[in-house]
């Protein structure tokens, strides 16, 4: 049996420079300081003054637009209120009149979009 040959006997033969291992060492910096006047870190939580900034900061939208927005809202919960239920007292007996009635099928809708046109309205209002 031979003996495995090194990594830099084998590059020798091809003639090729042997690699060498390269160990780097590390020394600890010193940490010197020095008296000059920096600032300090400031905290990162908002303060009293920006909140009030906040708070200053004018609406989007004036009373009167709100306020048509809730009711465009309740024009809308209004329909969905009118348009559920349906249910049948007997399983046994199909009635069209409470599925398909007039509450159902064109006040709730009316409702409904009358509620949508009141609240693009109060969107696009000044």
């Amino acid at each position: 049996m031979s003996k495995p040959k090194s990594k830099s006997k084998i590059a020798a033969k091809e003639g090729k420079k042997p690699t060498k291992k390269v160990v780097v060492t590390t020394t600890k910096k010193q940490v010197v300081t020095t008296k000059s006047n920096i600032a300090p870190t400031r905290s990162r939580r908002r303060t009293a003054s920006t909140s009030a900034a906040v708070a200053t900061a004018p609406l989007l939208f004036g009373k009167q637009n709100y306020i048509l927005m809730g009711a465009g809202f309740g024009l809308i919960l209004l329909g969905l209120l009118l348009m559920s239920g349906g249910a049948m007292p007997s399983p046994d007996v199909w009635d069209e009149n409470i599925i398909y009635g007039f509450r159902r099928t064109v006040l709730a809708p009316i409702l409904m979009v009358a509620g949508l046109v009141v609240e693009v309205i109060a969107i696009f209002k000044k």
